[in-house]
């Protein structure tokens, strides 16, 4: 870490050297032989890091709203009933989009910002409208709030809903088994815990996404996200021949591909069981110097980033202060709360030494701040959870 400071916000987050020298890399054309049979291998990769056996990967330029965008756009049309499982600023999004695309959109609140919606309620949302989609932000972004994927999606099921999950701040850290748990589409993008620099939205389709897209009654209303331009592609590059729609991210494919093989041979069990622990240590550390959580209870508390209310005395210039430490550390996001709180990302290629220093940097930071207690105290906690 020498001459630079640790990225310990909720992305872009640290990479490992191998991707980063994936990124530097001479970039070769899309159609090379030996770049055709990377795209292969990383479309065949997406859907063992998704447990989406039967899964449609799509791997487009573009950020996580894109994925988002796709999402929606590919499987609504106008007048369509959607349910949005709202826990922060990105299910917002979420519904924005539903809503752009011609959905008739309708949100299941949680009573507090830093809560998740009752799932009683959840059920009594499907069977009041019946929605053609029900879309959950597995981690949102501007809370910590992590949802119930797995009960949700069986409600969802249960009911009939296409279930879209926004994974965006989840996907390869949060466990999730897409196909097991009944997940029709699952987005995420690559600057998370998926571990490579910003610029992909991917997304894994179903086959009941599939079978609602083919079954549109109207062209998708947008040309790029449009799978009838992409489906091709996907299927031109897992079966190791050409494609061209739009000019593929060449570097940050390599890169993708050399990061999902990490993930894999981590093993999906072990990378999750990896990021609760580091979780669990990071959160005991914040509490032992009585620093106190956004979201409202452990068991919606996401294991990839953590929300943190500063505490009395101290405002947002705790983030400057943890950056003079030389640690990089996110302040709030959610408008209802966005000056009272801050947000450390813990995903990806995260150590254990990453979350003692960080730890570390937010101590010192408070004793510049004038914040009392225990110093060392956060750290000792840390060291006794690992």
């Amino acid at each position: 870490m020498k001459n630079r400071k640790l990225l310990m916000i909720p992305g872009p987050v640290e990479f490992t050297p191998a991707v980063l020298r994936a990124m530097g890399m001479p970039t070769t054309s899309h159609v090379a032989a030996n770049f055709i049979e990377i795209y292969g291998q990383v479309l065949e990769d997406m859907r063992r890091v998704f447990v989406s056996p039967s899964g449609q990967p799509f791997v487009v330029p573009g950020t996580g709203t894109l994925a988002m965008e796709m999402a929606a756009a590919n499987v609504v049309e106008a007048g369509d009933k959607a349910l949005v499982v709202n826990t922060g600023y990105f299910s917002d999004r979420f519904a924005k989009i539903l809503e752009r695309h011609g959905a008739i959109v309708t949100h299941c609140h949680a009573k507090v910002v830093g809560d998740a919606p009752p799932i009683h309620e959840v059920e009594a949302a499907l069977e009041a409208i019946r929605p053609k989609v029900m879309t959950i932000t597995h981690v949102d972004t501007s809370t910590g709030v992590a949802a119930n994927v797995r009960e949700l999606a069986a409600l969802g099921r249960k009911y009939h809903a296409l279930v879209i999950v926004d994974g965006v701040c989840a996907t390869a850290g949060e466990e999730m088994r897409q196909e097991d748990w009944g997940i029709d589409m699952a987005l995420t993008a690559s600057q998370k815990a998926i571990g490579v620099p910003p610029g992909l939205a991917l997304v894994v389709a179903g086959p009941r996404a599939m079978d609602a897209f083919r079954k549109r009654s109207r062209p998708v209303g947008s040309v790029y996200s449009d799978w009838t331009e992409w489906l091709p592609i996907m299927q031109a590059y897992e079966g190791r021949k050409p494609g061209y729609f739009a000019t593929p991210a060449v570097n940050l494919i390599w890169a993708l591909n050399v990061s999902l093989k990490e993930i894999l041979v981590e093993g999906m069990d072990a990378r999750f069981a990896r990021h609760r622990s580091l979780s669990a240590a990071f959160k005991a550390g914040i509490e032992a110097i009585g620093l106190r959580q956004l979201p409202v209870r452990p068991d919606v508390q996401a294991s990839t980033l953590t929300a943190i209310y500063y505490p009395d005395g101290v405002d947002k210039n705790l983030v400057k202060l943890v950056d003079d430490a030389g640690v990089l550390i996110a302040g709030g996001l959610h408008p209802a709360l966005r000056e009272k709180y801050f947000r450390v990302g813990h995903m990806g290629a995260v150590t254990a030494g990453d979350i003692v220093a960080t730890v570390a940097a937010i101590e010192s930071a408070l004793v510049k701040a004038g914040y009392r207690f225990e110093k060392g105290a956060g750290v000792a906690a840390v060291q006794r959870s690992l």
